[in-house]
């Protein structure tokens, strides 16, 4: 019989898409104001690999990356995910945009073997977490590089979305 270990505590990371500048602000404002001070962020990078939120979020988006500091349980990622969901609805609340949903995020862990996303919808990949949230294995590290699932999102196949993650790898192997 395996001996029971607590997890190693990981790297949240908030994905931040929007075609709006003030809604990627508000979020990171957002974001460190639960979380705490940010580790790394990434630049905006230009979201063009699925017109999938074009009717619900517009054209033109970008999609930035957070770290936080605070390392955390990963047990933590369903009710991060059940927070930033609120934040949403929040942001749209707000009135800022004529959009139905002018801001989207996506929480997820980095450890130093893989990526690890929440979703509100389940498959066949997906494991159940606890309050209508499944976690996902998006990326797993193994010899020296990032190497994508075969249900992993075409933007996070992205070598820039990977480099990002690599600086974060190497924050936490710290």
């Amino acid at each position: 019989m395996g001996e029971i270990h607590e997890p190693n505590p990981v790297l949240l990371l908030i994905a931040v898409s929007s075609r709006h500048d003030a809604a990627l602000a508000w979020a990171e404002a957002r974001g460190v104001e639960q979380f705490g001070p940010l580790s790394l962020k990434s630049e905006a990078f230009d979201f063009t690999e699925t017109d999938y939120y074009a009717s619900t979020m517009g054209s033109g988006l970008k999609k930035k990356f957070l770290a936080f500091e605070r390392l955390v349980d990963p047990a933590e990622l369903a009710p991060v995910k059940c927070r930033t969901n609120e934040w949403e609805a929040e942001y749209v609340g707000l009135g800022c945009h004529e959009e139905p949903r002018p801001l989207n995020l996506d929480p997820g862990y980095l450890t130093l073997a893989k990526l690890v996303l929440a979703s509100t919808k389940d498959h066949a990949h997906r494991i159940y977490l606890d309050a209508g949230i499944y976690a996902e294995l998006t990326l797993q590290f193994r010899k020296g590089n990032w190497h994508p699932c075969q249900w992993t999102y075409p933007d996070y196949r992205r070598e820039d979305f990977q480099e990002f993650f690599s600086r974060c790898r190497e924050a936490l192997r710290r």
